[in-house]
């Protein structure tokens, strides 16, 4: 799905070659690209949700606060999807017994299963992303964009 760099044609010079304005271009494509991605999967999970799960397999159970931290998702969000999550079985909340106020949260196998099926979705949108580039300049766009976001 291709996003016009220009729809209307009316971008001024002074902002078309600028770095924020391409990143902000590029950016929009790819979300684009990744809504699309996910709509065509068909069964109403977003990315959020990928990076709940892939969070949760990866260090394993964690409070909403935390979860919501590691995956820059906002808080008042990161209840509403778990609670989506949760009503597909896909995740399971707790009282922590520590901590009364606070849940923790664990992904389920069924979550697994699921999150093995979005990486099969999320490559292929990341394939679908870098496209236009060759495999050379993917790798160099990736270690450039690496560079920085860690500043």
């Amino acid at each position: 799905m291709p996003i016009r760099d220009d729809p209307a044609g009316r971008t001024p010079d002074r902002v078309r070659d600028r770095p924020t304005w391409l990143l902000n271009r590029a950016h929009a494509r790819s979300v684009a690209m990744l809504h699309a991605g996910f709509e065509a999967h068909g069964d109403g999970l977003r990315g959020y949700h990928y990076r709940l799960l892939a969070a949760l397999e990866q260090w394993g159970p964690a409070s909403q606060a935390d979860l919501g931290r590691d995956t820059g998702i906002d808080r008042s969000d990161v209840t509403a999807a778990l609670l989506e999550l949760e009503r597909r079985s896909l995740v399971a909340r707790r009282v922590d017994p520590e901590h009364k106020r606070r849940n923790i949260v664990t992904i389920t196998p069924d979550g697994l299963t699921t999150l093995r099926t979005l990486d099969g979705v999320i490559e292929q949108i990341q394939r679908d992303v870098l496209a236009p580039l060759a495999a050379d300049e993917q790798r160099q766009l990736l270690a450039l964009l690496t560079r920085l976001v860690r500043g």
